[in-house]
């Protein structure tokens, strides 16, 4: 579930339209026109790491490499970036039941800095790093994942109504407390 809440235009003008992603809070958030959205996520079960095949969340700076499944219908199941046409259904995650589900949306990332998050064993887009949805069934605020940031699938479009390809994305392993999302 997300909250809104207006930010003075001076503000805002300075950060609007950069995804801020916190593995310790399990919490995304972006500012787009003056107002601050925040969403639950869902970031690696093995934590935060970059290397290739480490099933871990990366950090750093990126960039959504491309924004795939804008208009498909909710609970719409991906495969190798590509719509199956299928609807995701308990009954549908009964027949795979080991099937990572990739739902709705993807906004997949392409890391920035190069040594850290692009390029070689740590590229980010190399290991299919997305921003996607998932079965609403799984929880959200605790890191359950292979690596991708989870969000819910009525969370995802919104997101990808607020972006466009290009848009940065910051991940942080630490705490938004710092620095609230809210007015100043």
């Amino acid at each position: 579930m997300n909250s809104v809440r207006p930010m003075p235009s001076s503000v805002a003008a300075l950060h609007d339209n950069v995804i801020e992603i916190s593995i310790a809070d399990q919490q995304l958030r972006i500012l787009s026109a003056g107002v601050c959205y925040e969403y639950s996520v869902s970031t690696a079960a093995n934590g935060a790491g970059e290397q290739e095949g480490s099933g871990k969340t990366p950090r750093g700076w990126h960039r959504i490499r491309a924004c795939i499944g804008r208009g498909a219908p909710l609970n719409s199941v991906f495969v190798g970036r590509r719509r199956t046409g299928e609807i995701y259904t308990p009954e549908l995650a009964a027949e795979h039941p080991r099937r990572d589900w990739i739902l709705t949306r993807i906004l997949w990332l392409q890391g920035l800095e190069i040594g850290r998050n692009r390029l070689g064993s740590v590229d980010s887009m190399r290991r299919y790093i997305y921003i996607h949805g998932t079965p609403d069934s799984e929880p959200m605020g605790k890191p359950l994942s292979h690596g991708c940031i989870r969000m819910r699938n009525d969370d995802v479009v919104e997101l990808a109504g607020l972006i466009d390809a290009d848009t940065r994305v910051w991940i942080q392993e630490g705490t938004f407390a710092r620095i609230p999302c809210r007015n100043l």
